[in-house]
């Protein structure tokens, strides 16, 4: 693969919240998985496991466990500084959201392969999870480009890490004590194309050489300003509806 088709492919990588129920096919969940287990790992530990979640059942109760979640997490949102506010709109979109996808990936770290990381880490609590946790975003990373060359779309359900959904889940599924959900990956057919993201940083905002200084980053005001546009076009997308021209809807990742 040359570089311009790679850098095409990942301008095109969006996450996709509309699925169509169309089964996918056991070999291309399998592909997804493949591409995943030659991630890079901190000291090639491969730390990873994975459930596939295909039986509506238990797709149902792990939803339920969001639900409950979620209820919570949108009152604290009411304390965010006022100036990064977006005021709540019910999504426009009622069959926007992961609960069609018909397989839910369940990425997992097995704490047990910590000690297998040199001393000067192994007795590191921050370094010793840097390592883990990067090692697990680079599998999930790999999974969801595999998704994306299949034509398949894929969404981050990050909230499957938190103490309450985790515990859930793990009872649910008989996951073992030892093992850490990173996170889960809803996978489906798309019901909807994106284009490439229209709201990204300059280069030569992000990019500085050698004997650099403060003067060469980005003030307070320009993060801000950054952060305001960024949860307005995030926040919008989220419950812009896919009819009447008006798009599709994505988290901005």
């Amino acid at each position: 693969m040359d570089y311009e088709t790679l850098l095409d492919f990942l301008k095109n990588r969006r996450t996709i919240r509309r699925f169509k129920p169309d089964p996918v096919p056991d070999e291309y969940v399998d592909k997804v998985i493949e591409a995943a287990r030659w991630a890079p790992s901190g000291f090639n530990l491969q730390p990873w496991d994975f459930v596939v979640v295909r039986k509506p059942e238990l797709r149902e109760a792990i939803i339920g466990y969001f639900r409950d979640y979620h209820r919570l997490m949108n009152q604290t949102e009411q304390y965010r500084e006022a100036w990064q506010r977006v005021p709540y709109h019910k999504n426009l979109d009622a069959e926007s959201d992961y609960k069609i996808a018909p397989v839910f990936i369940i990425v997992l770290g097995d704490t047990r392969t910590l000690k297998g990381l040199p001393m000067s880490m192994r007795y590191d609590l921050e370094r010793r999870q840097s390592v883990f946790t990067s090692s697990l975003a680079n599998a999930y990373l790999y999974m969801a480009l595999a998704a994306t060359s299949l034509g398949l779309a894929n969404e981050w359900l990050s909230v499957s890490a938190v103490t309450y959904p985790q515990t859930m889940i793990k009872q649910l599924i008989g996951i073992p004590p030892e093992l850490d959900i990173y996170d889960t990956m809803a996978l489906g057919w798309p019901a909807y194309r994106l284009d490439a993201k229209k709201l990204l940083r300059g280069k030569k905002k992000m990019v500085h050489d050698d004997d650099c200084g403060p003067d060469d980053f980005r003030t307070e005001a320009e993060v801000d300003d950054f952060i305001r546009r960024a949860r307005v076009w995030t926040t919008a997308n989220h419950r812009r509806g896919i009819d009447g021209g008006k798009g599709g809807v994505s988290d901005g990742i």
